[in-house]
């Protein structure tokens, strides 16, 4: 399995635009800049994500897109899934004729069963993890490159925000030492 350029700049921009949602409408242009991801590209994304209504857009003068819901309802599967970004790591793609490792006889291949066991845990996995979850992520990294996470100090922050090793800034306890 693979994430392609597809899925990794969905989720991104997703990011950003829950970051600056407060504010109104956020126009693809803006996202564009800031991530550096071309203009037409985000386009084809949105009109995915806004039939799969992860968001709204709005049109006209200060017009732009926002979060058809909140950001902790919508997952990174939601996300990837609504782009139509392919989650299969099997050799058949998820059907179980697999055309090699079956000596010679039709049916599963020897590895079939690992695969799709990845392909679920993957799925799992990223519908575990929201979109709130990436944007508290990415507003605690913005408060420690601010230097205003420099000293060593305890911020409580609610557990389902954050989880001990996992690659989010998650932790099991509700303290997060900085």
């Amino acid at each position: 399995m693979r994430l392609t350029t597809k899925g990794r700049f969905a989720v991104t921009a997703m990011i950003d635009l829950a970051l600056r949602q407060h504010s109104g409408p956020v126009t693809l242009s803006a996202i564009s800049q800031r991530q550096n991801i071309s203009l037409s590209y985000l386009e084809q994304l949105f009109g995915k994500l806004r039939r799969h209504e992860l968001v709204d857009s709005i049109r006209g003068p200060g017009g732009g897109y926002t979060l058809a819901r909140l950001a902790r309802n919508i997952t990174v599967a939601d996300i990837i899934f609504a782009v139509d970004e392919p989650m299969d790591a099997t050799n058949c793609g998820g059907k179980t004729d697999c055309s090699t490792g079956t000596d010679g006889r039709p049916g599963v291949c020897m590895t079939h069963e690992l695969w799709a066991a990845l392909n679920r845990t993957m799925v799992d996995f990223l519908d575990s993890v929201s979109l709130q979850d990436l944007v508290d992520q990415q507003r605690m990294r913005q408060l420690q490159d601010s230097g205003q996470g420099r000293t060593e100090s305890a911020i409580k922050v609610p557990s389902s925000t954050v989880a001990n090793a996992d690659p989010f800034g998650r932790q099991l306890n509700d303290t997060v030492t900085m």
